[in-house]
Formats: C-alpha cells, structure tokens, sequence
C-alpha cells in the first residue's frame, strides 16, 4: 500500500504538466499518446488526451497500472522528461 501512496503523492506534483502514456495492450502491442495529467483521486488518476480540436478524451488508469508496469508515466518538462516508476521493495 505504501508504494501506491507514494505513486499517487509523485504524480500530485505534476498535475497540470504534459505527459505521455505508454499502455502495453498485449501481444507486444503498445500504445503511446499524449496528454495533460488532469487530476488525481484516491485510487486513479486522470489524463486528458486531445486526439483532435474536436475531440478531447479523458483516460483513468490506476496507481496499480504504474506499479505493475501495464503503462509507463512520462513527464514532458522543461529540463527533460522524466518516467515515473514505482519504487519496489
């Protein structure tokens, strides 16, 4: 439970900042978009993808996807990206 706790209190302080999300959808298929990290819940968090002027989406995804490696966090900032991970042990 700790490890999610500090998923969840890393990604708070980048709420508002462009990232890119790497989701594995099996078979060696990933899927990489783009976003703003939108908000973060006790158990979720939040990514707005604007796929065209038209069409914005918003995508959940859970602390646990991060800790598992399902999907691969990367902060688009200034000074370089930065790739979340969940610290194991």
């Amino acid at each position: 439970m700790k490890a999610l706790d500090a998923i969840k209190q890393e990604l708070d302080t980048y709420v508002g900042e462009s990232v890119r999300v790497r989701a594995n959808r099996g078979r060696n298929r990933l899927v990489e978009q783009e976003g703003v990290l939108e908000s973060t819940y006790g158990n979720i968090f939040v990514v707005k993808m604007q796929l065209r002027p038209d069409d914005v989406r918003r995508v959940s995804y859970s602390y646990s996807d991060v800790l598992t490696e399902n999907i691969e966090l990367i902060v688009c900032g200034e000074d370089g990206d930065v790739v979340l991970k969940a610290e194991k042990g």
